[in-house]
């Protein structure tokens, strides 16, 4: 008999479980021994969800992406993109813009810009003699300073007395000028000038009615003419000389000229043939005037026709005959 013949069923069984889990074995250790082919990172695989059942019929599928790993060493890295902190310059980029658009706006605007000034308080000086001297028409509000404005007129314009600036936006400024009035005419050496009450002399402006007519044969001193500031001319003559004038105005007989004469102050020629001369002092003046009247009238009773009488003195008055 053979071999198998002799085996029990119980015995073949057993062998060919042990054939069975050799084999396994065998597999096992070539699996466990077969080199792994590269891993591509973040592998991504679609895999398909079971459709749910509802109540209305759709086509559509969902699918759910899921990270499948392929080795358990394989490495897996995330890109990291950072974001941008833009608070703080963010902010100052926008305050940055915001002025640069401001200062352009500011100087191109046409509605920031001075067209010309409004002069209030004016009579002898006209608006646009004061633009002119400004020079102001084109240029932004906000770079005119008043106290700058109001200086140049000041020393532009010896006849005004004050001067106040006013400027508000968008393109208004409002000059307010306080002049000086003239009340004698200056004549010397073929030119003459305008004087004003405190002696300051600035330039003619057409013809003044009732200003006291004065013609110099030299010109007056200077000495002791001291501006009360920076701003205010030197006076041309005295503010005595001026109320000397003044009071001699009065007495000149009609259409005379006052004469001033540096040594002998103020007079004027006599229509009754002589030329009479009362000084630089108003203090005296009717004093002076009396004394005059009572030589000339002394004079005619004795028939002396004099060529100069003089009465800057009234206390010792004289006369000179003609040579």
């Amino acid at each position: 008999m053979s071999r198998k013949k002799e085996l029990t069923r119980s015995d073949q069984v057993r062998l060919r479980r042990e054939s069975e889990n050799a084999q396994r074995m065998e597999r096992a250790r070539k699996e466990a021994t077969r080199p792994v082919s590269p891993v591509t990172k973040h592998a991504r695989q679609a895999v398909a969800q079971p459709r749910r059942k509802s109540g209305r019929t759709s086509n559509a599928r969902r699918f759910q992406n899921a990270l499948l790993p392929v080795a358990p060493d394989a490495e897996l890295r995330g890109i990291s993109i950072s974001r941008p902190h833009l608070g703080p310059r963010l902010f100052s980029f926008f305050v940055v813009a915001l002025l640069a658009t401001a200062l352009y706006l500011a100087f191109n605007l046409p509605q920031l810009r001075v067209s010309q000034a409004q002069v209030i308080g004016n009579q002898m000086l006209s608006p646009e003699e004061i633009n002119s001297a400004l020079n102001i028409a084109g240029q932004p509000t906000f770079l005119l300073v008043p106290s700058n404005l109001e200086t140049q007129l000041r020393l532009d314009f010896p006849e005004l007395i004050s001067v106040k600036v006013d400027v508000a936006l968008p393109n208004v400024v409002s000059i307010y000028v306080n002049e000086r009035k003239p009340v004698i005419r200056w004549e010397q050496e073929g030119g003459f000038t305008w004087i004003s009450e405190d002696g300051v002399a600035f330039r003619p402006r057409g013809e003044a009615p009732g200003l006291i007519s004065i013609v110099a044969q030299s010109a007056p001193p200077t000495e002791g003419n001291v501006s009360p500031d920076s701003l205010t001319p030197a006076p041309f003559i005295s503010s005595e000389m001026v109320q000397a004038i003044k009071g001699l105005a009065g007495h000149v007989p009609p259409g005379v000229t006052i004469l001033y004469d540096t040594s002998l102050g103020f007079g004027w020629n006599d229509p009754r043939g002589w030329r009479v001369y009362f000084g630089m002092k108003a203090s005296d003046v009717e004093l002076k005037m009396r004394v005059y009247e009572s030589m000339v009238s002394s004079l005619s009773q004795r028939g002396i026709q004099p060529a100069l009488i003089n009465v800057t003195y009234p206390t010792a008055p004289y006369y000179r005959m003609s040579e």
